[in-house]
């Protein structure tokens, strides 16, 4: 399990400490739930969870068993609210300084199928009667997890690989027309995938990269979808086989990709897809191995890449990726060690770094003019493994994640803040979310907050 380190700890309170963040409303406890209790005064806390009778605010978490995984946040971020329960988990608290110093929401200790953040009511949204809105549309062919789905020139969703409810890793692939609602097949991949990249080329294509197959085999190979035809046709093959890796299309017209593996077996290299030649070439090495981390291309035409696992655990470093230079250097390292988490490019140029392995809530923003990163409001629930939308409106919607969550919520660039917005019609993690030509968001497949099956329903978020 990560450990923040002290100093890191430290920085992180002192930023949020400056800002003026506000209570979320209507947080409440559903029936079977872990009680909220008193808040903190410190800034920063998680609380302790309890297991028969009220806990005392401000303390960290350090039990491997409760629901925020075993954070071990050290004393300096102590001040949360205190759980109150019995035999359940207590709530987690968030920054006084984002909430006024108020206690903060609810954790359930049951996770209904329909609702993994039962407990939270009153915030807008789905059932909660606010203008924003989850709704069914039409189910995949298949269920799926560690799939991808990729936005078309037609406005079409392209739904590629994963692996289904019997485990078994699919070739098939779907296209989702947001006119009628439905999905449909469409060609098949030329193998099965799971935990591959698929990117947008400039010429309407699909870049299919990596993953493993089948066989549980780390793949080099990958492959072009051609929405005229329907069809997938192999193309050159990567230098290195990846899973877990990432794909950036560069300015040029190339596609970066970077790092991946196993955990254990992280990766520096990088390689860059040229799509006129079909070829990939190595593109020089990373600073350190990582996996699961994030790539997000800047306004500058840099690539910021960012936490991810190697050997020994999450990572906190960044860096940046200059492709006029063919270089990766270091650039300022985040406050939070995490993977899984999400990297956003906002319409003020910066990037929202937000949750991540285990659980957190904590979220940061990159400045690229100052290579720094700064303390943002944290999320209202701690969450990784879920999804990041940048809307139409400069917002962006955060849904999902482990355990499985339905609740999803807003942050607003303009305040600093997170507030909480519709929930899901059920519990996902490692679902994906695409914004379409207009301004719904599709959230298809992913694994359920129960028994982890993959899921083939799909729904449309509308502001």
């Amino acid at each position: 399990m990560f450990k923040m380190p002290t100093v890191a700890a430290a920085l992180f309170v002192a930023s949020l400490a400056g800002l003026a963040c506000s209570k979320p409303s209507g947080l409440d406890v559903g029936e079977g739930n872990a009680n909220g209790g008193q808040a903190g005064s410190n800034a920063g806390g998680i609380g302790t969870p309890s297991s028969g009778g009220s806990g005392a605010g401000g303390q960290a978490i350090s039990d491997a068993t409760t629901y925020c995984g075993g954070c071990d946040l050290p004393s300096s971020l102590n001040g949360g609210q205190a759980g109150s329960s019995t035999g359940g988990i207590g709530g987690i608290g968030a920054p006084s300084s984002c909430r006024s110093g108020a206690g903060g929401q609810t954790i359930p200790t049951t996770r209904g199928t329909t609702n993994g953040c039962q407990g939270i009511s009153g915030s807008g949204g789905g059932a909660s009667g606010g203008p924003e809105s989850f709704a069914v549309t039409g189910s995949m062919t298949n269920a799926r997890v560690s799939h991808t789905a990729t936005l078309l020139p037609s406005g079409k969703v392209l739904v590629t690989g994963g692996y289904g409810a019997t485990a078994s890793l699919f070739a098939s692939a779907d296209l989702y027309d947001p006119t009628a609602g439905t999905f449909a097949a469409t060609g098949r991949m030329t193998v099965g995938r799971m935990g591959h990249t698929a990117t947008l080329l400039p010429n309407g294509k699909v870049l299919i990269a990596g993953g493993e197959d089948p066989g549980e085999n780390t793949l080099t190979s990958a492959e072009i979808y051609d929405p005229l035809s329907g069809t997938f046709t192999v193309t050159g093959s990567m230098t290195s086989a990846r899973i877990g890796h990432t794909a950036t299309l560069l300015p040029t017209g190339n596609v970066l990709v970077v790092g991946g593996g196993f955990v254990e077996q992280a990766q520096t290299t990088a390689e860059l897809y040229d799509p006129v030649a079909g070829t990939f070439t190595a593109a020089g090495s990373m600073t350190v191995p990582r996996v699961h981390h994030t790539a997000t291309l800047l306004t500058t035409g840099n690539v910021l890449i960012a936490g991810g696992y190697d050997d020994g655990g999450n990572l906190g470093s960044a860096e940046l990726y200059d492709g006029t230079a063919g270089t990766f250097t270091a650039t300022g390292s985040m406050f939070v060690p995490r993977a899984d988490h999400t990297a956003t490019l906002l319409s003020n140029g910066m990037v929202l770094i937000a949750g991540g392995y285990p659980d957190l809530w904590m979220a940061e923003l990159y400045d690229p003019s100052t290579g720094r990163f700064t303390a943002t409001c944290g999320m209202i629930v701690g969450r990784d493994s879920h999804t990041a939308t940048l809307l139409g409106n400069g917002k962006v919607l955060i849904a999902g994640g482990y355990p499985g969550l339905a609740c999803a919520e807003l942050y607003d660039p303009a305040a600093g803040t997170f507030t909480m917005t519709g929930s899901m019609t059920i519990g996902r993690m490692w679902q994906t979310s695409t914004l379409l030509n207009d301004g719904n968001v599709l959230i298809a497949g992913g694994a359920d907050d129960e028994s982890g099956d993959a899921l083939a329903s799909a729904e449309v978020y509308a502001e």
